[in-house]
């Protein structure tokens, strides 16, 4: 269980003026609202609102300090999962008033508290704030055939441990799987998929997708070409007219499961030579003419 007296920087047996001023100085540090770069903060917050939950609670102080097997009744956060602004939660938790109170003084000032023999003592200093950690991101080559059934992924993390994970049936290229928490620090580790073959074609559940490389004078005039699939190149007509962006439908042509099949969509694309001879020139400075003269024309 948690040190929720540490949590909120007081010693055991605090009042519950030091237990509310406490809580509303690291609440304050802490709140989302006001830590939008700290990526721990949202943790951190939780934690100071758990602690302060418990710890106001006789009953459930009790059984906290008990440390009886009904923990699980003190984790009941009413904001575990969401976050109102700043101070509609002060106003939900201590009542309108609250925000009438002033405000406490900034946490790098310990705040002197007077003992009725008069002598100052310090407030403790709060805890320190917990070390950031950043997620890794490993890349993970799938077949066709292991990503349509799902397959078994062996990762070796910086540590030296050991995960194994599998991946979900008719998955795709590009798609990323979390595994929270299991890298260095609490941070999470991403398996990005590339499912793809040597002849470029992407795998998307049942569906193939492929990227067709057309010149300007295939896409305008049409053309019959070679497409490569799962079962071996087939022939397509593109029709004249067509940009880039547009999909051709080969049916029946992805992958099978069970009594379904999906189907391969070509997307054209067309390609400008990076170099052109003055022939090549001369004609695309003379189509461009004839454009700017249909323009003119109202075509």
């Amino acid at each position: 269980m948690p040190d929720y007296w540490g949590v909120l920087g007081l010693k055991p047996g605090a009042d519950s003026s030091s237990l509310k001023r406490a809580f509303r100085s690291q609440a304050r540090r802490w709140h989302p609202d006001l830590n939008g770069n700290d990526p721990v903060a949202e943790e951190r917050f939780k934690l100071v609102n758990e602690a302060y939950a418990v710890l106001s609670d006789p009953k459930r102080r009790e059984l906290w300090e008990a440390a009886s097997p009904h923990q699980d009744e003190l984790a009941n956060d009413p904001f575990a999962s969401d976050f109102p602004h700043f101070d509609d939660y002060l106003a939900t938790l201590f009542g309108r008033r609250a925000a009438a109170e002033p405000e406490p003084q900034d946490d790098s000032t310990p705040e002197p508290s007077f003992d009725p023999g008069g002598e100052v003592t310090a407030a403790p200093p709060p805890p320190p704030p917990v070390q950031a950690s950043s997620a890794i991101e490993s890349l993970v080559e799938l077949t066709p055939e292991q990503a349509l059934s799902g397959e078994r992924v062996e990762l070796e993390l910086p540590d030296g441990s050991a995960v194994e994970v599998w991946t979900p049936p008719l998955a795709g290229d590009g798609w990323r799987l979390r595994l929270a928490g299991v890298a260095p620090g609490g941070a999470d580790h991403f398996l990005q998929l590339r499912v793809r073959t040597p002849q470029g074609l992407r795998i998307d559940g049942l569906r193939v997708t492929y990227r067709l490389d057309l010149t300007p004078a295939e896409a305008a005039l049409g053309a019959l070409v070679l497409v490569p699939t799962l079962s071996g190149d087939v022939q397509l007509r593109v029709p004249p007219g067509s940009s880039s962006g547009r999909l051709l439908r080969l049916r029946g042509r992805g992958l099978e499961r069970g009594e379904h099949k999906g189907d391969q969509l070509v997307e054209i694309r067309i390609v400008v030579p990076e170099e052109l001879d003055a022939a090549e020139e001369a004609l695309y400075r003379r189509l461009q003419e004839l454009a700017e003269d249909n323009q003119r024309d109202g075509f």
